[in-house]
């Protein structure tokens, strides 16, 4: 009996061919995008990540250790705001507009290079004056962006500072006692001036730490921005993320409801009175937005009651992101409706879809992960725009007018998608 009922639910299956298909492109599908994001060599594959560079002491070694920086090929530095052609050349950034690029998600990160960092020399005897470390001005939605800069800065300074780092060790030993004859010291000198005057190419460097073998060369200072005021940064990141993905199943499957409707013939019903399809789907489209605003809302209300959210410090943001949200899921549910012509090929395609612009999206795992054209291609998928808008307001803070792109973006998609299925559904309209 079990192998019979285990036949009938194969047989059952195969008579839908799109739906068979389908369930065995998405395991493919989503192994492929996942396999494009973490595959292959990752050193060639990882993007480059852009800092914002100010420049505060102006000394030869600060100009020594940014050039040095600029020709690391997982670095891309900027000093002053990108300009349109035919416009004049932008100021370069300040720590405070430097400060406001992170804050608003511009960067994920601002290198600050403090007044009398150059003044400093190296010294390995402890006696010296401790040195001015270098600033961090990080966005802690890309954790890995101030410890790529961090270990970059370590590395170059071991290739563009050795000369620095001789002369100390040299002061050092000479304190310690150590006596250098006249040929040695002669050769010391000639290595120094060699290694100062050399050209720093940030090559290859050995070694991990200072004197006491764990020590950085160069302290490094990191602030965190956006996650600092936060009791639970992680539940305020990814409430965004799960809130837009989880929009995305339940308007599939509630507008599964266009295809029982039409397998029942209430479709055919309700189209023989004076009901229009664009007043069909209208409705239908009202229903779902309703029922995904409710659901989104919910959603983050037990999370301000249970994990601190801070939903009410947001409201008016919350408000739009979560209306022009709920609008476009709705809108994309009705496509897939409209598409399928069985339950079971909706499962199929809402799963391979869903699940596929949510990994490209960064619903799923950060977009600051993904290779540099897998992320420009990765704003096709309007979910992203979605995460964006809700990140701008929940983690960076920002203001309402911040989120009024991402916003407008979700409202053009949503009318793309309300055309889509309403094209597509004409073929069910009685003439």
């Amino acid at each position: 009996m079990i192998r019979a009922l285990v036949r009938a639910s194969w047989v059952a299956l195969a008579r839908d061919r799109t739906a068979l298909a389908l369930s065995f492109v998405l395991p493919i599908v989503f192994y492929s995008i996942f396999a494009l994001v973490f595959g292959g060599d990752q050193r060639a594959r990882m993007p480059r990540v852009n800092v914002i560079v100010v420049d505060e002491d102006g000394s030869p070694v600060a100009r020594r250790l940014l050039d040095a920086l600029a020709a690391e090929p997982s670095l891309r530095l900027h000093t002053a705001p990108s300009s349109r052609e035919g416009e004049p050349p932008a100021a370069p950034f300040d720590r405070v507009s430097a400060e406001a690029a992170v804050r608003a998600g511009k960067v994920p990160i601002a290198l600050i290079v403090p007044e009398g960092f150059g003044a400093h020399r190296p010294d390995f005897t402890g006696a010296g004056q401790e040195a001015t470390p270098l600033l961090l001005l990080a966005d802690s939605a890309n954790p890995i962006a101030p410890q790529v800069v961090k270990g970059m800065v370590q590395k170059v300074s071991f290739t563009v500072l050795s000369d620095l780092y001789l002369g100390a060790g040299v002061e050092a030993l000479d304190l310690w006692g150590v006596d250098f004859t006249p040929t040695q010291r002669e050769r010391l000198a000639e290595l120094t001036e060699y290694l100062a005057t050399r050209e720093g190419t940030g090559g290859e460097a050995t070694g991990s730490g200072g004197p006491g073998g764990g020590e950085m060369m160069i302290p490094v200072t990191i602030r965190d921005l956006t996650g600092e005021e936060k009791e639970r940064p992680l539940v305020t990141f990814y409430a965004s993320g799960l809130g837009v993905m989880f929009l995305l199943f339940s308007a599939a499957g509630a507008g599964g409801a266009l295809i029982e409707e039409r397998e029942s013939g209430t479709l055919d019903r309700l189209l023989s009175t004076r009901l229009t399809m664009r007043q069909l789907l209208t409705g239908k489209l009202l229903f779902l937005f309703s029922m995904g605003f409710v659901q989104i809302s919910l959603m983050f209300l037990w999370g301000q009651l249970v994990y601190g959210v801070d939903l009410f410090g947001h409201l008016p943001g919350f408000l739009l992101m979560a209306g022009c949200t709920a609008l476009v899921t709705s809108a994309f549910g009705l496509v897939l409706a409209a598409l399928c012509r069985t339950r079971k090929q909706l499962v199929a395609v809402s799963n391979l879809v869903i699940l596929s612009i949510s990994a490209l999206g960064g619903s799923m795992f950060p977009r600051f992960l993904m290779p540099e054209g897998l992320q420009k291609a990765s704003l096709l998928a309007f979910n992203s725009w979605a995460l964006e808008g809700f990140l701008d307001v929940f983690w960076r803070g920002q203001p309402l007018t911040a989120a009024l792109p991402e916003a407008a973006v979700l409202l053009a998609w949503s009318a793309l998608f309300f055309a889509v299925a309403l094209r597509v559904a004409r073929k069910w309209e009685s003439v």
